[in-house]
């Protein structure tokens, strides 16, 4: 089976980790900075790091409307965390000037499990990955609030998690994936291998 390219978004954030695990899940990896790089890719990761950032770096970099177009095209994206937050066609408790991508009919809360001291990491049931629970790493994370009727939710805190369960933390709509936490950190490839089938599906 050809190797897919994948890109990930390099203007911020953990970009390392996710060009590893890409590779590691089949795919070629490369960073993603201008708009004829994103021309080439058949799929694209958007990190973990600080959404606002994000957002004003891809004005900057003249990346949100190539970005936007390209995936109301059908390219398949995955998010985790501040990726998720820009994959949302809604976002609570940001700025008003941030900006964000509208590729998944859903409402985020931002930092919605409190500040870097609230930290925690958890086993989730995730829906499509078979074996044991994916570990799940949350720093600073979002949750999803909202779901649209084409969204499919894919994992959600468990039942023992205080304040925080039942909260939904990952989800899927079509070709676009996102979660609240960060799989690249784990070592744990299935979210990663199960994003680049969806890139293979689609192509």
């Amino acid at each position: 089976m050809t190797r897919p390219l994948v890109g990930v978004l390099a203007l911020q954030g953990d970009v390392r980790e996710h060009l590893a695990a890409l590779n590691d899940s089949g795919a070629d990896a490369i960073g993603i900075r201008r708009p004829e790089e994103l021309e080439k890719v058949d799929g694209i990761v958007l990190p973990g790091g600080e959404s606002t950032t994000m957002s004003k770096l891809l004005e900057i970099f003249e990346l949100l409307d190539p970005l936007r177009d390209r995936l109301a095209d059908g390219l398949p994206a995955y998010g985790s965390c501040a990726g998720m937050i820009l994959l949302a066609s809604e976002v609570l408790d940001t700025r008003p000037d941030a900006k964000h991508l509208n590729a998944i009919d859903m409402t985020v809360r931002r930092n919605a499990f409190g500040r870097q001291v609230d930290s925690f990491e958890s086993d989730l049931d995730f829906a499509g990955i078979d074996g044991d629970p994916v570990r799940a790493v949350f720093i600073r994370a979002p949750w999803v609030e909202r779901v649209g009727d084409d969204v499919e939710v894919l994992a959600r805190v468990p039942h023992s998690a205080g304040a925080a369960a039942d909260r939904i933390v990952a989800v899927r709509q079509g070709s676009v994936v996102a979660t609240s936490f960060h799989p690249e950190v784990t070592g744990d490839r299935r979210v990663h291998e199960l994003f680049v089938d969806m890139v293979h599906e689609r192509s």
